[in-house]
């Protein structure tokens, strides 16, 4: 009996697992339709692409805010001294202006699952 349990526990976790991966998976896959939905008309995610609006937002995550090659950042994102995490981009996608008010960002996204697909798929775009 005890055995049994056991083998149900751990089948009930691989099982939980796997889900997740899936989970994840589909999140960022729903998450890039988002993006070129909600993001493409300003953001590449090449840098070998024609510049947009926005810098290209490939490999986003780590990356210090204000400093991808060739792009015209505001003053403020110029002298920022902080990387891009998943916190911040949330914060940012919320009121890009709470978070630096010199920047020339203007979209904001009250939807925080919106907002979590899109990140989760930006995670997938590192370099």
């Amino acid at each position: 009996m005890h055995t049994g349990l056991m083998q149900m526990t751990c089948n009930f976790g691989l099982a939980a697992a796997l889900l997740w991966g899936l989970s994840a998976d589909a999140t960022a896959n729903e998450g890039e339709a988002l993006f070129k939905k909600q993001c493409g008309a300003c953001h590449t995610l090449s840098a070998d692409e024609p510049r947009r609006q926005g810098p290209a937002l490939n490999g986003i995550i780590g990356r210090t805010a204000g400093k991808a090659e060739g792009f015209p950042y505001s003053k403020g994102l110029k002298q920022a001294d902080w990387a891009w995490d998943e916190a911040r981009l949330d914060t940012w996608m919320v009121d890009p202006k709470s978070v630096l008010a010199d920047t020339y960002m203007i979209y904001k996204q009250n939807d925080a699952d919106v907002r979590r697909r899109i990140i989760s798929f930006l995670k997938t775009m590192q370099e």
